[in-house]
C-alpha cells in the first residue's frame, strides 16, 4: 500500500494480526509456512476454508488465494485484505479520517441496545453512525465493495480493542470503567491483490465441492464453543440487517451460523469434508486438547479418527510445535500442542 508514511499523517494503521481471536494462528505462521514449504513443493492456488481472520492465509498472498468462513464478519475481513477487486487507498484514509473526528453521533440501533454494557453509550453511538454511513455510501456507489469490506474490518478491529470482553462477547463486566474510546485505524492492505483470488461465506463442506486447489488448509473448531457465540456483536455490525437481540450478552439469532464442527456431527462432517475435497496436499490444524480441559474444551474429533479419515485420501504426516493458544482466559492447558497432519492425495485431481 503506497501511502505517506504514517508519523506525517492523523492517522494509525493495522496489520492483519491486530486482533484476539480464538484459534488465531499466526503466532504459528512460522511452523505452518516451514511444513509447507518443505513438504508441497509448487504449490499455486491455495485454499483457506475454514479462515478465521485469515491469518494464515496472509502468509501466502505469493499464491492464488481462496478464502471461506461461515461468518460474514470474517468473509468481509478476508475481502478486505485478500479480495481481488482494487481500491482507492486515500479514499479509505479520508473516511477513517472523517469518522474519528465525529461526534454528537446521536441515538441509533447501537445506542438503543448496547449502550453501556460491551461499549459506552458514547462509543455505541458512534459505532452506529459509522456503519449507517458506510452502508449509506456502499449503497449510492461512492464505495466499491473492497473499499466496504475494509472501513467495515476498520471498524470491527475498533470495536474489538475497547469492547469490555475478554477478546469475545459471550459477556461484557458490568460495572467495567469504559476508559477506552473508538478509534479507527487504516489497514494496511494491498490495493492489487492477485486477480483470480476468490473469498466466500458458505458451508466449507459445500464449497469444497466446487472447488480445486493444490494445497487445501483446513482449521475447523476444535470443540463446543461456536464461535458466532463468541462474536455475535461483530456478526451483528458487520451484516447491520439491526435483529431483534436477547439476553444479558445481548445475543442475536445465530441458529444459521452453528457449525456442525462444535457437535456430535463432527467426526461424520469431517468425513465427507475430506472425501469430497478436489486437491493434491490437505494440511489439518488440530491441536491435541482431547480430554485435557473441562467438556466444552474437550475436541470434537480424535486422532484415531483424523487418521483413519486421512489415511483413506492418501499418505499422512504428522507435525507438532508446543504453543499457547488464546481462549476465553478460564484455561490454562499446560503442554498444549498444534499438531499439522499434511496429507498427501494418493491421486491428484
Amino acid at each position: 500500500m503506497n501511502v505517506t508514511p504514517v508519523g506525517t499523517l492523523p492517522y494509525k494503521t493495522l496489520q492483519i494480526n491486530n486482533r484476539r481471536y480464538l484459534g488465531n494462528k499466526y503466532k504459528l505462521l512460522p511452523f505452518i509456512t516451514r511444513v509447507v514449504h518443505k513438504e508441497c513443493p509448487g504449490i499455486q492456488v491455495m485454499a483457506d476454508v475454514f479462515a478465521g481472520t485469515g491469518s494464515v492465509s496472509s502468509a501466502f498472498t505469493d499464491k492464488t488465494l481462496i478464502t471461506n468462513d461461515l461468518m460474514y464478519s470474517s468473509y468481509l475481513c478476508n475481502f478486505a485484505w485478500f479480495g481481488p477487486e482494487p481500491y482507492d487507498p486515500q479514499k479509505v484514509i479520508d473516511y477513517i479520517f472523517q469518522y474519528n473526528q465525529a461526534e454528537n453521533c446521536g441515538d441509533n440501533y447501537m445506542t438503543e441496545n448496547f449502550a453501556d454494557t460491551y461499549f459506552s453509550r458514547k462509543d455505541c453511538s458512534k459505532i452506529g453512525y459509522i456503519r449507517e454511513d458506510i452502508e449509506n455510501n456502499y449503497q449510492s456507489k461512492k464505495l466499491n465493495h473492497r473499499e466496504r469490506a475494509l472501513l467495515i474490518a476498520s471498524l470491527l478491529y475498533a470495536m474489538d480493542k475497547i469492547a469490555v470482553t475478554c477478546g469475545h462477547y459471550d459477556a461484557y463486566r458490568k460495572g467495567a470503567e469504559f476508559y477506552k474510546s473508538l478509534e479507527l485505524s487504516v489497514p494496511m492492505a494491498e490495493v492489487h491483490n492477485n486477480p483470480n483470488n476468490q473469498c466466500f461465506q458458505e458451508d466449507a463442506n459445500e464449497l469444497v465441492k466446487r472447488i480445486h486447489a493444490d494445497l487445501v488448509y483446513i482449521d475447523p473448531p476444535y470443540n463446543s464453543r461456536q464461535y458466532c457465540d463468541a462474536y455475535h456483536l461483530l456478526e451483528n455490525v458487520a451484516y447491520w440487517q439491526k435483529p431483534q437481540v436477547f439476553g444479558i450478552a445481548k445475543k442475536m439469532d445465530r441458529s444459521h451460523l452453528k457449525s456442525k464442527y462444535c457437535t456430535m456431527a463432527a467426526v461424520n462432517a469431517f468425513e465427507a469434508l475430506i472425501h469430497d475435497i478436489k486437491a493434491d496436499y490437505i494440511l489439518l490444524s488440530y491441536n491435541n486438547m482431547a480430554t485435557k480441559g473441562n467438556g466444552r474444551s474437550n475436541a470434537k474429533i480424535s486422532d484415531e479418527d483424523i487418521m483413519r479419515i486421512l489415511q483413506q485420501k492418501g499418505g499422512v504426516k504428522v507435525f507438532s510445535e508446543e504453543y499457547k493458544p488464546f481462549t476465553t482466559g478460564k484455561s490454562d492447558i499446560s503442554e498444549n500442542a498444534e499438531r499439522l497432519f499434511l496429507c498427501t492425495c494418493f491421486h491428484k485431481e
